[in-house]
Order: structure tokens, then sequence, then C-alpha cells
């Protein structure tokens, strides 16, 4: 591991402890920023104090980060840990990040992913699939038919792992011999080892699940495929609503919604999703962009 993944991951993990104060998303990318255009330190010497504050940092925050960097024989520890649980840590400087989540999130993408499974899944073309956890029937067959796609199509399918659309996209895409990229909100140590899925956390390879890691993931998700498909989603609230509304606000991906006659499907239309049908998917000629994707894979 380099100097610089190091770095990310002290800045970034809580390294089991929860009271460690690390560096928000927002803040990672004000200092990434600002080290950007900045002179760097010599290369015989670490970095120090008065490094910070010519970055236009106060003492109390630059001491902060200083303080953070020291705890190397802590991460050391923290990473045998995890080793033990199959669980390596990529963080945005690594070879493997996902080169995606930089080109799209740019310096919003996570600091660091921790992954468990075959990496080799992140060089793969995929599409993504999100989702209410209550599902109407036709909107279930929907979301399996996906899965399926995805298998058919040769390409990943990445989802959250959620009870509902999530679950029945990913068991329909492994039972037709696919492969997933699934995105968890809760502790990756326990997720088991399957053959033809890679887990990921945006956050540490031991933290639990709430409510703040389920909707912060979401950007992963929507990122991570090529297009983004929409099975179920509740008109303004939840995480689905949410992560398709910022993906069409900031342009992430495409997002092909299920044309099921709800309110939400027609608004998400109108803020630019395309409506497909579970026949559309049939021929994924016809569906919106593939061109683009052709290429750019």
């Amino acid at each position: 591991m380099t100097p610089r993944e190091k770095g990310f991951l002290l800045l970034t993990s809580h390294l089991g402890d929860p009271q460690r104060r690390v560096l928000t998303t927002a803040q990672l990318r004000t200092l990434a920023d600002r080290v950007q255009y900045a002179r760097q330190p010599r290369e015989d010497r670490g970095l120090r104090e008065e490094d910070l504050l010519q970055l236009g940092y106060n003492r109390e925050m630059a001491r902060r980060i200083l303080a953070l960097l020291e705890q190397e024989e802590v991460l050391e520890y923290y990473r045998k840990q995890a080793a033990r649980f199959d669980c390596v840590p990529i963080t945005r400087v690594s070879p493997d990040y996902p080169p995606l989540l930089r080109r799209r999130l740019g310096l919003d993408s996570p600091g660091c992913l921790w992954a468990k499974g075959d990496l080799e899944l992140l060089r793969r073309p995929a599409v993504a699939l999100v989702g209410s956890r209550e599902l109407r029937e036709p909107n279930r067959e929907f979301a399996a038919a996906v899965g399926r796609f995805a298998a058919e199509q040769g390409m990943v399918l990445v989802s959250g792992n959620a009870r509902g659309a999530d679950r029945t996209a990913q068991d329909a895409c492994l039972e037709a011999g696919g492969q997933v990229i699934s995105i968890v909100a809760e502790e990756l140590s326990k997720q088991p080892r399957l053959r033809n899925v890679l887990f990921l956390s945006e956050e540490d390879f031991d933290e639990p699940f709430s409510s703040q890691r389920a909707l912060s993931r979401n950007r992963c998700i929507h990122a991570l495929g090529w297009m983004v498909f929409v099975a179920q989603s509740e008109l303004g609230k939840g995480g689905t609503w949410d992560g398709t509304v910022k993906n069409l606000r900031f342009g992430w991906s495409p997002v092909a919604c299920f044309r099921d006659g709800s309110e939400s499907a027609r608004q998400l239309e109108e803020l630019g999703a395309y409506l497909v049908e579970e026949g559309d998917l049939r021929n994924f000629d016809i569906l919106p962009e593939n061109q683009e994707m052709l290429e750019f894979w």
C-alpha cells in the first residue's frame, strides 16, 4: 500500500473507533482541491502543520488532520483485522478503484471503499437496479427481468442488497448465471463470500447499518451502472426517489424507469428518465443511449 493510499484510509476510516473524527466527503473534497494547486513538500519530509496553514486551514483543523495521519500503527492493526474477514480497502488513488466513480462523481466519490469478493467485476460493464422494499407484483417481475437481462447481456448487475427490488434482481441475475456488485449499508464483514458476487461498503468493513449509510451509497449505485433501472419508487420520498432525482439532476447515468402507470414514474419521466416496459429488455438495442454504452466500453 502506497503512502497516498494510507493517507486516504487514515483520513476517511474510523479504524474500528466510532469516535474517530474522520473527514467528511465534503472536507476530503476541499483538502484534495487545495492540495491539487499547492506546492508539495519535499519527499524527504512529511506533511507539517505549516503546510496546512498555508493551504488556508486554521490551526485546529490542521492539527486534526495531522493527528489522523499519524495513526499508522492503528491502521495496520485494522487492516490485519479486515484481512481475517477477506475485506480489503480500495482508496480513490488505488489501481482497483472504479474509474466510473472518479469520472462521474469526481471529488465527491468515496475516499475509500471496502471490498469483499472478486475485484475483477469492477472492470466489467454494468447496469444498476434500484427500487422500493415493498413491491407491487408487476414491479417485482420487472426487477427480476432486469437481473436476468443483465446476465443474458453479459453485464454485471449493481444493486444495494436491500429487501425488495434489490434482492429480487440480484437473485434473478445469479440464478441466470450472472454476476453482481452489491453495495451494502450494513457490516461488510458479515457478508458471505459468494461466487460471482462482489460486496462493497462505503464505510469501514465493520460499520453497522444506518439510514445515512443507506442514502449515501445510492450515488455509488447510480454512478457504477452504465444505465440505472428503477423498478418502483415512492413519490417524493425514500432512498430510491432521492437517489434517482439526484442522478437526473447531476447526470451521473441514464435512468430507465418501469412504466407502471404511477405518478412517481410520470414525474421521473418529466425530470429526464426514460419509461420502459419488461418487453423492452428483450431488445436492448431499442433502449436509449445504447450506442454510447458500446463506444464507452
